[in-house]
């Protein structure tokens, strides 16, 4: 049984999902350090580029390597627009969490949802993956369009399960599955 996602590179329309490498960090440092991006996200405070250093250099490979998940710029012409991961993998049960965030400069693109389909169809279909989940809060109405954009199915309300900067939110939770893929 496999225990580690491929290094794969995915195509999308007009994007890619590729490693993270050290020219991301100046992009990565800017996008996370964004009001919105932070709003939803509990990202260390201030984001450093010591911060988006260690996070492309040591924790996204890290994350493949350990067999936890695996971290995927979301690349348009050659820059930065996102990044997106597989996370909270858990391989005996074949289950894994996508999360994501777009830079403030690529917002508006339907590039979260496009990254989602073609990362969790893939973990799907050529990672033998039973189930992909989706959880965002319920007031991040941008990531709920992208969820469902993305095939994901709503399943609910996961009350209090999230931590923000501001403290507790509900979840909205979202699931994709092998049967989804023929009517997505």
């Amino acid at each position: 049984m496999d225990t580690q996602f491929a290094d794969d590179v995915l195509e999308g329309d007009g994007f890619r999902l590729s490693p993270l490498g050290p020219g991301d960090i100046e992009d990565v440092t800017s996008a996370c350090r964004d009001e919105v991006t932070q709003r939803w996200l509990p990202l260390p405070l201030p984001y450093t580029p010591e911060v988006a250093r260690a996070f492309v250099e040591e924790v996204a490979p890290g994350m493949r390597t350990s067999g936890a998940g695996l971290v995927r710029r979301i690349e348009v012409d050659g820059r930065l627009c996102g990044v997106i991961d597989l996370k909270k993998t858990d391989w005996r049960g074949r289950t894994t969490e996508i999360g994501y965030w777009v830079a403030p400069w690529a917002r508006g693109r339907g590039l979260a949802g496009k990254a989602s389909r073609v990362l969790a169809d893939w973990a799907l279909t050529d990672q033998d993956m039973a189930r992909v989940v989706i959880r965002c809060a319920t007031g991040n109405v941008p990531s709920q369009r992208a969820a469902l954009s993305a095939g994901f199915v709503h399943e609910g309300v996961a009350r209090s399960a999230g931590i923000v900067h501001s403290g507790r939110v509900d979840l909205e939770v979202f699931s994709k599955i092998p049967s989804d893929l023929d009517v997505a």
